[in-house]
């Protein structure tokens, strides 16, 4: 693939930062707005809706739960959000101050499972809110993205720690360092090839870990790019979004890496996902969502 039909569709003013992006079980687009404290809901084609929070929260990861909700986190409030598709929305404070949630991703045993970047946790919280902390075993990781692997554990990336982590159900903890040091991983994702893929912010690298520990790291054509979060659409392609060089990718399981420029200069791409019409998605700082279409069709 060399070639895709990118299109932007703004759906905030341009200090409100669109932050992060996914599907619900709605059909619709629901996205972060970091700095206005706001929880965005879009339908291809349509206007975009948002629903106000504490201005000042700092919402960051949203992704959908097991109970057909979205949750959320607030980074700056140490609260983690559930938002209904029909905008309704629960706010549950965590036992931790100044923990800093993050990223968060559904479990496999009907949870949450979420990270406390500054206090050096992974969290657990049910659906109708009880939350378990589980403290890493180095200090100062700053854990960061986390999703469920196909193991039956979470995976998390250690940003300050150039590390991954898996945590199983039971709180078990297992670490795999990176061969780069200060590569500060961020975004990660499961793919379909059965490993772990994630992005190396600093280093301006794609990372691939198998469940038994092997890493590759692919180097992108642009080292200063900055790649930021990661995803795997329906045919099981890789995608993911250079902050710093204003563009999307793809990258192959050999490490064969594409990459196109976004069509606003310094907009900003952060998270990354694939939409309800098959095309991905991403959340650009700018006030706007891109439609990246591989297959150039229109929805």
């Amino acid at each position: 693939m060399t070639r895709v039909t990118i299109e932007e569709h703004t759906v905030a003013d341009r200090a409100a930062g669109p932050y992060a992006i996914t599907t619900g079980p709605d059909g619709a687009l629901w996205f972060t707005l970091v700095h206005d404290g706001r929880i965005g809901r879009l339908v291809p084609g349509e206007q975009p809706t948002t629903h106000p929070l504490d201005p000042g929260c700092g919402p960051t990861i949203i992704t959908p739960g097991p109970d057909g909700a979205l949750w959320f986190t607030e980074y700056k409030a140490d609260r983690i959000g559930r938002i209904t598709t029909d905008g309704i929305i629960d706010e549950f404070g965590l036992p931790t101050l100044d923990s800093g949630p993050f990223g968060i991703a559904a479990g496999p045993d009907g949870a949450l499972w979420f990270t406390e970047t500054a206090a050096g946790r992974i969290g657990r919280i049910t659906v109708d809110g009880r939350i378990t902390e589980f403290q890493l075993p180095v200090t100062g990781a700053f854990p960061s993205a986390i999703t469920a692997g196909g193991d039956g554990g979470m995976w998390f990336t250690l940003n300050q720690a150039d590390a991954i982590g898996r945590i199983g159900m039971d709180g078990s903890i297992t670490l795999h360092r990176l061969p780069t040091e200060a590569a500060a991983p961020v975004g990660i994702a499961a793919g379909r090839d059965g490993a772990l893929w994630f992005v190396e912010i600093a280093a301006g690298q794609i990372g691939r870990l198998t469940p038994d520990g092997q890493i590759t790291e692919f180097p992108l054509p642009d080292r200063t790019a900055r790649p930021h979060a990661i995803t795997v659409d329906g045919d099981g392609s890789v995608w993911f979004t250079e902050c710093g060089g204003n563009r999307v990718g793809t990258i192959t399981p050999d490490g064969s890496v594409t990459v196109h420029d976004l069509p606003t200069p310094h907009s900003e791409p952060h998270g990354i996902s694939v939409g309800p019409d098959g095309a991905v998605w991403t959340a650009l700082e700018i006030g706007a969502l891109a439609r990246i279409d591989p297959a150039r069709n229109a929805f």
